[in-house]
């Protein structure tokens, strides 16, 4: 078995119980807001002026599965839930990068706006390729 062990708890006069503080998050006023949305999938993440990651969300996370996660529903969603966390923050407005060729590009940022946050500018950053992959070679028979 093993020895049996006594624990005593003793108040100690120089000790001081310190209150347990709530999980205080730094309070940010503007921000930036990428989103990223595939075929699949829209993942929206929310960062400070210098684009350190303050939280992030994406349809999957939410509890869409499938194909679901792909549709404008799905970013809307995912837009309304993260510009709530934001508003806890104090975040009042945000710059969008947008990345992407999904149905959710746009609902995203509506589903931002209808929080009431306001945005300052919406860029895209697209990647665009410029020539493309190398053709199959012709086949010789």
């Amino acid at each position: 078995m093993g020895k049996k062990r006594v624990v005593t708890t003793e108040d100690k006069a120089g000790a001081k119980a310190q209150p347990a503080k709530a999980n205080a998050k730094k309070r940010v006023d503007s921000g930036i807001l990428y989103v990223q949305s595939t075929y699949n999938n829209t993942l929206v993440l929310l960062t400070d002026k210098k684009g350190n990651a303050l939280m992030q969300s994406s349809a999957g996370a939410l509890g869409f599965k499938g194909a679901k996660k792909g549709t404008p529903f799905a970013a809307a969603k995912v837009g309304e839930t993260l510009a709530e966390k934001a508003m806890n923050i104090g975040v009042k407005e945000i710059e969008v990068i947008v990345k992407g060729v999904g149905s959710g590009r746009e609902s995203a940022i509506r589903g931002f706006i209808s929080k009431g946050i306001n945005i300052t500018n919406i860029k895209d950053e697209t990647p665009v390729p410029h020539n493309g992959p190398k053709p199959k070679k012709p086949r010789r028979v």
